[in-house]
């Protein structure tokens, strides 16, 4: 495929290659830039984009066809609304594309996203609204930059949506109901603003990986850990430490712990593992370590796992770039990439999740 080395803004593809987009919005909208790419042009470019990656950094792995994890839809999103247009922002580009539904979104957003913020709008005037599909109803959170705001102006609004909770930069106006999703044998609450994997597939997809990549380790340490995902599926079987910077994505990871039944014991830190990582003494009574960080990567944390004797390392990632850095410092400090599995959740976009394996 002559995509497999260029942006996708610029691939020429065969006809073979083409798919008829989907969206009406398509061309306009800033997402979903790779809807002309069919089936197997579109994940061989995916699969391409963590190949090229781990060349440039002198990493030799044979990466995996990526696995689809679209489900649903996303289940979170944020619409933008300036004025009377309430929608995504075009290609590369401040201007607002005003849109009706969006249909990537899980149902319960795809056309209530957009009809749901209009009425925010039209209250507050220009603002952003984050919305998130739980098991207990829609998370809504809208910040704008507008002085003198009241929170009560919103709370008419939230009671009639149904909505689960509503939040005004940062500030809970309204909670009929905890937003929550159940991770394995847990109902984990949302805090504001937490970080939530895109799809639910994609969630269970990476999850099974790390399970798997993990195997029969006894002891595991989660690390930028979040909200628990992997933490709690790794608990059905073995002893768990996670650790987040994210205070109250730590809480809510052990409150969901403390209630739910049939897991072995989960330690939380909160720790800010980009200055101060947990260093090899620290890591010796863990069998496995996993790591999913931000798209920085976790350069200071795969140095000190480097120095370790940690067994094995899985280590999740959405930036092929600072996945590769990390993976090479890992090899070279001893480990063996035994396996790199892509997992799209992204849909139509130049984004990609991966799973890498590494063991002494």
């Amino acid at each position: 495929m002559s995509a497999g080395r260029m942006p996708a803004d610029f691939a020429l593809l065969e006809p073979a290659e083409r798919a008829e987009p989907f969206c009406p919005y398509f061309g306009r909208c800033g997402g979903c830039t790779l809807q002309h790419f069919a089936p197997p042009s579109y994940l061989a470019l995916k699969q391409e984009l963590v190949a090229e990656a781990l060349r440039r950094a002198h990493l030799v792995a044979d990466v995996a066809v990526p696995i689809e994890a679209h489900g649903d839809g996303r289940r979170r999103a944020t619409f933008h609304a300036r004025g009377t247009a309430v929608g995504y922002m075009a290609r590369h580009s401040h201007d607002l594309i005003d849109i009706a539904a969006c249909p990537i979104l899980v149902p319960a957003l795809e056309s209530r996203g957009p009809a749901l913020v209009r009425p925010i709008a039209a209250t507050i005037g220009d603002c952003d609204v984050a919305l998130t599909a739980t098991d207990t109803g829609l998370d809504v959170a809208v910040r704008t930059e507008r002085k003198g705001v009241r929170p009560e102006r919103l709370t008419l609004l939230a009671q009639r949506s149904a909505l689960a909770r509503l939040s005004l930069n940062g500030e809970t106006v309204l909670e009929a109901r905890a937003p929550a999703l159940r991770m394995s044998k847990a109902m984990v609450e949302i805090p504001t603003g937490s970080f939530l994997q895109a799809t639910a597939m994609a969630e269970q997809t990476l999850a099974q990986l790390v399970v798997e990549g993990v195997g029969g380790a006894k002891s595991v340490a989660d690390l930028f850990c979040g909200l628990g995902p992997f933490a709690l599926r790794l608990a059905e079987t073995t002893r768990v430490f996670a650790a987040d910077s994210d205070r109250a994505a730590i809480a809510a990871l052990q409150k969901a712990a403390n209630h739910a039944k049939g897991l072995k014991p989960i330690a939380v830190a909160s720790r800010d593992l980009f200055r101060d990582p947990l260093a090899p003494v620290e890591l010796g009574p863990y069998d496995a370590v996993v790591f999913d960080p931000p798209r920085a990567g976790a350069e200071a944390q795969a140095r000190e796992l480097a120095r370790s004797k940690v067994k094995t390392v899985v280590a999740v990632s959405c930036e092929p770039r600072t996945f590769a850095r990390d993976a090479a410092i890992l090899v070279a400090g001893g480990y063996r990439l035994e396996t790199v599995t892509p997992v799209d959740q992204f849909a139509w976009s130049m984004h990609v999740e991966m799973v890498g394996v590494f063991r002494r």
